[in-house]
């Protein structure tokens, strides 16, 4: 696939943003489908190898043609908890049958396989086997029964991951959001309430990019696989005394409950499909958020 195309649906978005950078400098020409308002109203002097076209993943005929002409597809457009919660149908619409319209796109152009994001939100508060407490996690849930579903019906393989707390620089969208947002108001001198509290797997933007970059390209297509990345456990107060450590005096807290997923969800399988996989340590990730925030700040 080194001079092939990749799809990435969502591709506009925090993670999706970073895994297209990446496959661009592995040699690969790539598509970002999105909704239009998500898309950047002029491509300016872009890579000639990056194309953007708008569509929307409920409608099939706006899957199939963003899909022509590719040889993989990352699926990672969806609608995080709190829009879920706020339109439960809708959410259903994107998350579930936005997947399964990619899952049969790829079918009929013959695709070995799908690679999508789940959630680490599949599991509930109690560690064990996934019983989701969110429309949220129980769509994600439900996707993944789908992807089984093609592998026994179809043979059409497939990569869930499943990323806990994703963190990094430009992260502002749901209630996970917190450590990244906390990163971007004590880089620019501004107070901050992380919205929940308790204990939680966190992981690197890049750790997770990277992640998806391996399922599309270097790892084989077998059966319909699903990944925790989890991360590493930390709880709320070891975020903000990390920041604060690296920006002594930042005024950031935390209120709200705690995320509803058992802390320690764990990542069975998934050193020996990845091995060697990459762990930025919170301290790395926080001063490389840091870092891109204050740069931000100076040159806006």
């Amino acid at each position: 696939m080194r001079h092939g195309r990749i799809l990435v649906t969502g591709g506009s978005g925090f993670l999706g943003q970073r895994l297209a950078h990446r496959l661009l400098a592995r040699g690969l020409r790539v598509r970002v489908m999105d909704l239009p308002g998500a898309l950047p109203a002029t491509q300016g002097p872009a890579d000639p190898a990056l194309q953007w076209q708008a569509g929307d993943v409920r409608r099939a005929e706006d899957v199939r043609a963003a899909l022509a002409g590719c040889d993989g597809v990352a699926h990672l457009a969806g609608l995080l908890t709190p829009a879920c919660l706020a339109d439960p149908v809708r959410g259903a619409e994107v998350n579930l049958i936005g997947t399964l319209q990619v899952f049969e796109a790829a079918r009929a152009q013959g695709l070995d396989r799908v690679v999508y994001a789940s959630t680490a939100g599949v599991y509930g508060p109690e560690p064990g086997h996934p019983l989701p407490v969110t429309h949220y996690g129980a769509f994600k849930l439900a996707a993944e029964g789908a992807a089984r579903a093609s592998w026994h019906a179809h043979g059409l393989a497939s990569v869930g991951l499943r990323p806990y707390v994703v963190y990094g620089p430009e992260r502002a969208q749901g209630v996970s959001a917190g450590p990244s947002l906390a990163c971007c108001a004590a880089a620019l001198g501004q107070p901050c309430t992380i919205g929940y509290t308790g204990a939680a797997g966190l992981v690197y933007v890049d750790d997770v990019a990277r992640a998806f970059e391996h399922a599309l390209l270097d790892a084989p297509a077998r059966g319909a696989q699903v990944f925790n990345l989890a991360g590493t456990v930390h709880t709320v107060d070891e975020v903000i005394a990390e920041i604060r450590r690296q920006v002594p005096g930042a005024r950031l807290d935390a209120a709200g409950p705690p995320l509803g997923i058992a802390p320690d969800i764990g990542e069975d399988g998934l050193d020996a499909w990845f091995p060697d996989r990459p762990r930025t340590t919170l301290a790395d990730g926080i001063a490389a958020t840091l870092a891109h925030y204050r740069n931000q700040g100076a040159h806006p």
